[in-house]
């Protein structure tokens, strides 16, 4: 046999050896993949007996905080850029304890918080979903919407284990809560390892015997638009029916869509990573009321670190929609300058009418 045919041989072994090595990591993923139900309860601590009123002024805040890894010093290869993981955990405590700082003095009402990770390589294990309910009065419910026993990107520093999701805090009482997943258009094999979106509903009774439905949500990002319009068609379905049984529905979070009407005040520059649809009002119809801050934006781009916004890609992607029996009374996003998460927080006041 000559030199060549061995060189050969050895390389067809090599080459056989990493494609059974990629068929078994599919199938181990395929076979331990997250498969949510359509629809699951969801435990909620500590029971509260406060009830909001008609006409009461309240208050949430919506958060991505980035699963306290995405301050102002990273970027992330998904956007663009180069980063899978702050350098070290120092970052991920110091973040979480500047968002910790942010939401005792903010005093809300209600929170609303996405990307808050529970045992995840990326924040180097911190379960901040215990740590933020732990430092909460009020009553907390938790919603999976990332459980991946290993990511294989980007090579060689991959993601790896995911463990994340929704959390919502709730100074008032809360009857129940449940996880409704949402439709996606990611296809076998990449959906194994993508985000299974969803609704993290909490059912807040009202003394006159209505509901305040707390919709927390995150939609997806890094798709070609169809799985964003097909979950705001199912989220704008579910809240009509809600409405239609009586019900008082306030959705807010990170759509990864602009508010329509807000499209032009940060131009969106080409970007094969990531580029925001628009929210379409049409689907909530007469009444509804699509609440978002024009004067800050609630989220910057991740391809490269941040150092201000001149010259940054920023959207205005995080807001509120309310049911045409809830009152807006104001919409602010708090410019914190994406200091400690890529997002800004949005505090909504509103009133029951």
């Amino acid at each position: 046999m000559g030199r060549w045919s061995k060189l050969t041989i050895l390389l067809g072994g090599a080459a056989a050896l990493v494609l059974l090595g990629l068929g078994g990591g599919i199938l181990w993923l395929t076979v331990n993949e997250y498969r949510p139900a359509p629809r699951e309860s969801l435990a909620v601590s500590r029971s509260l007996s406060l009830l909001p009123l008609r006409g009461q002024p309240l208050e949430i805040y919506s958060w991505n905080i980035g699963y306290a890894s995405l301050d102002a010093s990273q970027d992330f290869f998904m956007d663009g850029g180069k980063g899978v993981r702050p350098a070290t955990d120092r970052n991920v405590e110091e973040n979480i304890w500047a968002i910790q700082a942010f939401l005792a003095a903010a005093a809300g009402d209600i929170i609303f918080l996405q990307e808050v990770d529970v045992n995840a390589h990326r924040s180097y294990g911190v379960d901040q979903a215990g740590y933020f309910a732990g430092t909460w009065k009020g009553s907390t419910v938790f919603a999976l919407n990332y459980r991946c026993g290993f990511v294989p990107v980007p090579f060689p520093a991959f993601l790896g284990r995911v463990e994340s999701g929704l959390l919502t805090l709730n100074s008032y009482g809360a009857g129940s809560a449940e996880r409704i997943a949402l439709p996606t258009d990611f296809s076998w094999p990449s959906r194994v390892a993508q985000l299974k979106r969803c609704l993290l509903v909490e059912r807040t009774p009202v003394q006159d015997g209505a509901e305040l439905v707390l919709v927390n949500l995150h939609l997806d990002a890094y798709d070609d638009g169809g799985g964003r319009a097909a979950q705001t068609k199912a989220l704008a379905e579910f809240l009509r029916a809600e409405y239609e049984a009586g019900n008082y529905c306030v959705a807010g979070g990170d759509f990864n869509q602009v508010f329509p009407g807000l499209e032009g005040i940060y131009p969106i520059q080409e970007n094969r990573y990531f580029t925001p649809g628009i929210l379409d009002a049409s689907l909530f119809g007469e009444g509804w009321t699509l609440a978002a801050d024009p004067s800050v934006p609630s989220c910057r781009s991740l391809d490269r670190p941040y150092a201000g916004r001149e010259g940054h890609q920023l959207y205005i992607i995080d807001g509120f929609i309310l049911s045409p029996n809830v009152e807006l009374l104001s919409v602010q996003t708090q410019d914190l300058d994406f200091k400690n998460s890529d997002h800004n927080p949005v505090k909504l006041t509103f009133a029951l009418k």
